[in-house]
């Protein structure tokens, strides 16, 4: 059970990292006041894999249209992706990521939507950001250096996701380590020193929680970590970027009210200090933040 001792405790152990700014920016010219405000991202899929029903578009004008009423409901960015995370489903070639993605981008930039497009391929990032792109978000660790030189090249930004693999698409067991943060500061290091070395000025860091590992489908397990990662995310802000946080679903504890677990992530998320929430419920967030403010 999570305990107010227990809160207490974690903040008493890494008391200065709580109280560390991190780099502001804008982007497509809107500035992002992260250490007083926090922002939210809209999902869309473009992927019929993708089992959050309410988030996929399989057409254009369907997406573009979701893009406008996330944007409407307080998504200041709208992430779009064409292949899901899933393990199981399809992997969707370059070609045809191409096809979903681009018009997609085009009309949501047309509308004013700042656009997010995740993606490990490099062609696909280069025909992306060409299209207007605002935020690279880096589902992978092959080939990164050149798409940093890319995002670096288009004045845009980056979300490092934290990937123990190639891809997402190709990660194996998780190293459930009593405590995630070190590692997870250490390889975040790395990238952030590449890619500030490559040009990039913009970057989120991502612990990547909605990722599928096989290790961590044991439901107690899985949000055990989740949990533990949230919390701990003030402790990655030594690191002097925002952190984006996608928030999972636990739908072995919430059931039919699996809508509900987003809202109830989001609060740990909070706690722990995250700039950027990654959600497909932008109202119920909203609504959650909101909350937490007036407090």
């Amino acid at each position: 059970m999570l305990t107010l001792e227990a809160l207490a405790d974690l903040l008493a152990s890494h008391r200065a990292s709580a109280s560390g700014p991190v780099r502001e920016f804008a982007l497509g010219g809107q500035d992002f006041k992260f250490n007083s405000a926090p922002a939210i991202m809209g999902v869309i899929n473009l992927s019929p894999g993708s089992w959050y029903r309410e988030s996929v578009s399989l057409s254009a004008d369907a997406a573009i249209a979701r893009g406008r009423v996330l944007h409407a409901q307080g998504a200041a960015i709208v992430d779009v992706g064409a292949e899901s995370t899933l393990a199981g489903t399809e992997l969707v070639g370059v070609k045809s990521q191409q096809d979903r993605l681009l018009p997609v981008i085009r009309g949501l930039r047309a509308a004013g939507v700042l656009v997010s497009v995740e993606t490990y391929h490099p062609e696909v990032t280069q025909a992306c950001l060409a299209a207007g792109a605002n935020i690279l978000n880096l589902t992978g660790t092959e080939r990164s250096e050149a798409m940093y030189r890319m995002v670096a090249a288009h004045g845009a930004a980056v979300i490092i996701c934290y990937v123990q693999g190639g891809n997402v698409r190709q990660v194996g067991d998780f190293d459930l380590n009593a405590d995630p943060v070190p590692a997870m500061y250490e390889f975040f290091a790395r990238e952030v020193e590449t890619a500030t070395r490559c040009g990039v000025e913009k970057l989120f860091i991502d612990p990547g929680l909605g990722f599928y590992y096989r290790n961590l489908q044991d439901s107690a397990v899985r949000v055990r970590h989740q949990m533990t990662t949230f919390l701990n995310t003030f402790r990655l802000r030594k690191l002097g970027f925002p952190t984006c946080h996608a928030l999972p679903h636990a739908f072995e504890y919430f059931g039919e009210e699996v809508r509900c677990a987003e809202p109830f992530f989001a609060v740990l998320a909070a706690l722990g200090k995250t700039d950027l929430f990654r959600t497909h419920e932008v109202p119920r967030i909203r609504a959650v933040l909101d909350t937490l403010r007036a407090f």
